[in-house]
């Protein structure tokens, strides 16, 4: 059943409608989607000149939408609506605006788009509520330039690491010098921090970027929890050798004991029920010979799941693997933690909230976890978090293919419009 079949099958009599938010927000998704630095793809990198267009477009947008607008001091797109009082706290929407590299148009813009429609709805209908709303886009989420994700929102949680201002891009550009180029002051960068008591919460909007929703056949699920990840870097080493002269019993090959080690992650993570996911995504054997036995492997680990505490265990459990594979093998190991995020769990209060607004617009309610990374995952440290996920086709992301149906985005700007619209602040 396409999209739209989808929402009409979910929706109850008497509340179709002519999707006029989801009409906006797909026009506005294709104008922006035309910023980039290739003809023929989509990247939008960040402190790119392509990313300053983009900016100037979206505060465009946030200003028609009745909102103040600026750039903060890493580069994000700050918009806000007042409440019926000027200088109230607010609740803050927002994903990010930059992009990976032959990337597909809505993963990150839908959120924000998404949100400056709702907002001008508000407005449209002079509409102000007892605090205030905020629209953030922020300027780098996917971490393409640098090699260090969240940087938006780790600054306006005020955890940005400044060491990262020496980083070079692969053209040799510091960050450092790319914010000057970019029209910012790389030693004010604190000035984007927000403080807890301005914000009552942090709402996103995402496209799943996964199948789920579409196995279900809903438009819009309320995320649970954003997945911690262990990434890890392994080397094996054993001993190179002549493809026919050394007989098979003697061998000591890498890269065999690589293969050996990646399907037992594959079985390990298989034939767990707890939403654990391990992918190796890289390696590489030397010398790379096909006359020579690999004396030498390197390849990666990434491992994610709901909860920490899951993720840690498991990620003991296979490094014993491994460990057990490497000795019994006659290989030297070297295992290295390059990353480690932890999880974001989405708040139980807002949770109820997205859900009661989805059952409201007509829709099964659907709860699932977030197996990639968001802004979420820096904002928890100053503010509550909660999701909204939107079916994309095929579960598609970072992809050209990547694609929202007409009917779902109208479908997730309406709930996160009666999300707004019936927000409660959370009761000490």
């Amino acid at each position: 059943m396409s999209s739209e079949g989808g929402k009409l099958a979910e929706m109850g009599a008497g509340t179709v409608h002519d999707a006029s938010l989801g009409n906006e927000i797909v026009r506005r998704i294709n104008e922006l989607g035309a910023i980039s630095e290739e003809p023929e793809k989509l990247t939008r990198i960040f402190l790119s000149k392509e990313l300053r267009k983009a900016a100037d477009l979206i505060m465009g947008w946030m200003r028609e939408a009745g909102m103040s607008a600026h750039l903060d001091a890493i580069g994000n797109v700050c918009g806000r609506y007042e409440g019926d009082r000027p200088g109230m706290p607010c609740l803050m929407l927002g994903s990010h605006y930059d992009t990976v590299r032959d990337a597909g148009k809505w993963d990150g813009p839908l959120g924000v788009i998404t949100a400056i429609s709702c907002v001008a709805d508000l407005n449209r209908r002079g509409k102000r509520l007892p605090f205030a709303i905020e629209v953030i886009g922020f300027a780098d989420e996917e971490g393409v330039r640098f090699a260090s994700t969240l940087l938006g929102s780790r600054a306006v949680a005020g955890t940005f690491d400044e060491s990262i201002l020496n980083t070079r891009d692969r053209g040799g550009v510091s960050m450092r010098e790319a914010l000057v180029q970019f029209g910012l002051d790389p030693d004010h960068i604190g000035a984007a921090a927000r403080a807890r008591r301005e914000l009552l919460a942090y709402l996103e909007l995402h496209i799943e970027q996964g199948p789920v929703l579409e196995a279900q056949n809903l438009p819009v699920g309320v995320v649970t929890a954003i997945a911690g990840a262990t990434r890890l870097a392994a080397r094996l080493s054993g001993m190179a050798g002549h493809a026919g002269t050394v007989p098979m019993a003697l061998r000591r090959d890498a890269l065999a004991g690589a293969a050996e080690c990646i399907s037992a992650i594959e079985q390990f993570c298989r034939n767990d029920e707890g939403g654990l996911v391990g992918t190796v995504g890289y390696i590489q054997a030397r010398p790379g010979a096909t006359n020579v036995i690999p004396g030498e492997v390197s390849f990666t680990i990434d491992m994610r799941a709901p909860t920490d505490m899951h993720r840690k265990r498991a990620v003991a459990d296979v490094v014993r693997q491994i460990e057990a594979i490497a000795k019994r093998r006659q290989l030297a190991l070297q295992l290295d933690v390059t990353h480690e995020n932890r999880t974001a769990p989405c708040a139980p209060w807002l949770k109820q909230q997205i859900a009661q607004a989805i059952k409201a617009e007509g829709f099964s309610v659907f709860e699932l976890p977030s197996g990639a990374g968001h802004d979420g995952m820096a904002m928890i440290d100053i503010a509550d978090v909660g999701m909204i996920f939107v079916r994309c086709r095929g579960g598609i992301s970072h992809h050209p293919d990547e694609h929202v149906a007409l009917a779902d985005a109208d479908a997730g700007a309406r709930v996160l419009l009666r999300v707004i619209e019936n927000f409660g602040p959370r009761k000490a």
